[in-house]
C-alpha cells in the first residue's frame, strides 16, 4: 500500500516549517534512511530521512513552500509493483491558508471592462478619502489636507507623487507637536520609498526571524547587568603552543580554553549555573556551554555538553564538528537546544570588548574579546602582557552582582593558570 510522507516535527516546539528542498524527485527509488528532503525550521535547515522504501510517486508540496504545518501530507511512496492508480486512495493535503492582503475598498477595485477614469478630487461631499497608507503618513507629517488633493491613482486614489505636486496653499494650519510612539513611525522600506533611497529586499529566513524575536524578548523581559574583567593570557598562549606542537589529532584554539574555563568555573562555583522561573530558581548540576557560531542564516549556538568533564582535545574536536555542521545547517535539535550558559567570542575579528544579549532561559553569557598586548602594572613597574577582556551579561533575577563577580574571579583564575584546565 502507498506510504504517506508527512511533514515531520523536527523539534519539540516546531509547529510548521518551510519545505526548502526535495533531494529526491518524482520517480526516484528511495531506500529507508536516505535523505529525501530538507526542512527549514525556526532554528535551522535539517535533513529528512525516509522511513520506508519505495518509489517517490507523488510530491504534493513543492519545494520552497513556507508555513507547512507538522503532519501535513507532503509526498507519497509506492511499493514495488504498485501503480499510479493507488494514489487515488490517498487524500491530498489541504492547501495552506493564503496570506491575507490589505483589503481594497470596492470603490477602488478596477473593472477590466471599463476604461480608467480621469483623476477626481479626493473629497466628495464628506465621503471617505482614498489614499495609500504612505500618502496618509506623509500628508500627516507635512500637514497637508488630503481633502484638497487630487489623486492620480485608480479611481482618484491619492499616492505619494500627488503630495509632491500639492501646492503650499493646501497645507493646513500647524498643529501643536504631540508625542508619537516609536512604533507608529514609518519602517525602513517606507522611508526608502519616500526619499528615493535605492535598496534591495533580502527575505528573512526562519532562523533570522526567531533570532529577532528571542533577542527582543530577552532585552525587554530579562533585567541584564554587566560585569567586565581583564585576563592575562600569556601562560595560556604558551601552554597552547606546547600542546599543539606535540599533537597530531587536534589543534587547540584560545576559544577551546575559554569553553573549558567557562564550564569548570561553573562546576567550582555552581551558584552561577542557574536559570530563573517564577516558581523557583533552576539549579543545574551539569555545565553545558552553548557556543555562538555565525552562519549564513544567522547565529546558532551548538552545545558542548558537560564541558567541565571533557579534555581540551575532546572539546576542540567536538567544537570543530559542531561548527562545521552548524554552518551547513545539519545540526540535530538536541545539539543546539538547551545549554546552561553561552559563550560569544569576537576576538578573531579584533573586537576588544563588547556585551552580549542573554540567550533565555539561560541566565548568563560571556562576551570574549581579542587577546592583545597591553601595558600592565606589576610590582610598581609597567610591563607588557597579552590581555583578553571578558564581559559577562547576567540575569539579575537569578544572579546577584556579588555572585556574578565571584564567578568571574574563578573564571579569571582558571584562564591565567591554565594548568588547572588539563589536570
Amino acid at each position: 500500500m502507498p506510504h504517506k510522507i508527512l511533514m515531520p516535527a523536527l523539534s519539540p516546539t516546531m509547529t510548521e516549517g518551510k519545505l526548502s528542498k526535495w533531494v529526491k524527485k518524482e520517480g526516484d527509488t528511495v531506500k529507508a534512511g536516505q535523505v529525501i528532503a530538507e526542512i527549514e525550521t525556526d532554528k535551522a535547515t535539517m535533513e529528512v530521512e525516509a522511513v520506508d522504501e519505495g518509489i517517490l510517486a507523488k510530491i504534493l508540496v513543492a519545494e520552497g513552500t513556507e508555513g507547512v504545518a507538522v503532519n501535513t501530507l507532503i509526498g507519497i511512496l509506492l511499493e514495488e509493483g504498485e501503480t499510479a492508480t493507488e494514489l487515488d486512495n490517498v487524500a491530498a493535503p489541504k492547501a495552506p491558508p493564503a496570506v491575507k492582503k490589505e483589503e481594497v475598498p470596492a470603490a477602488e477595485k478596477a473593472d477590466p471592462t471599463k476604461p480608467a477614469t480621469a483623476p477626481v478630487a479626493a473629497a466628495n461631499n464628506g465621503s471617505r478619502i482614498f489614499a495609500s497608507p504612505l500618502a496618509k503618513r506623509l500628508a500627516k507629517e507635512k500637514g497637508i489636507d488630503l481633502a484638497s488633493v487630487k489623486g492620480s491613482g485608480p479611481h482618484g486614489r491619492i499616492v505619494k507623487s500627488d503630495l509632491d505636486k500639492a501646492p503650499a496653499a493646501v497645507a493646513s494650519a500647524p498643529k501643536a507637536a504631540t508625542a508619537v510612539p516609536v512604533s507608529a513611525g514609518p519602517n525602513a522600506k517606507e522611508l526608502a520609498d519616500a526619499y528615493g533611497i535605492p535598496y534591495e529586499l533580502v527575505p528573512n529566513s526562519g532562523v533570522r526571524k526567531v533570532i529577532a524575536r528571542r533577542l527582543t524578548e530577552s532585552k525587554q523581559q530579562v533585567p541584564h547587568f554587566y560585569l567586565t574583567i581583564d585576563c592575562e593570557i600569556d601562560a595560556l598562549l604558551n601552554l597552547r603552543k606546547q600542546l599543539n606542537e606535540g599533537a597530531d589529532s587536534y589543534k587547540l584554539s584560545v576559544n577551546d580554553f575559554v569553553i573549558k574555563a567557562t564550564a569548570t568555573a561553573l562546576a567550582k562555583f555552581p551558584k552561577a549555573n542557574v536559570s530563573w522561573t517564577d516558581e523557583a530558581i533552576v539549579q543545574y548540576t551539569r555545565a553545558d556551554v552553548s557556543v555562538a557560531v555565525a552562519t549564513d542564516n544567522g547565529l546558532i549556538t551548538p552545545i558542548i555538553k558537560d564541558a567541565a568533564t571533557k579534555s581540551l582535545k575532546d572539546i576542540s574536536n567536538e567544537m570543530k564538528d559542531l561548527g562545521l555542521r552548524a554552518r551547513d545547517g545539519k545540526l540535530k535539535p538536541q545539539e543546539f537546544q538547551g545549554g546552561t550558559i553561552s559563550v560569544s567570542n569576537l576576538g578573531m575579528f579584533g573586537i576588544r570588548a563588547f556585551s552580549a544579549i542573554i540567550n533565555p532561559p539561560q541566565a548568563a553569557i560571556l562576551a570574549v574579546g581579542a587577546g592583545e598586548q597591553r601595558a600592565v602594572v606589576k610590582d610598581g613597574q609597567v610591563k607588557i602582557a597579552n590581555v583578553m577582556t571578558v564581559t559577562a551579561s547576567f540575569d539579575h533575577r537569578a544572579i546577584d552582582g556579588a555572585v556574578g563577580a565571584e564567578y568571574l574571579q574563578v573564571f579569571k583564575k582558571l584562564i591565567e593558570n591554565p594548568m588547572g584546565l588539563i589536570l
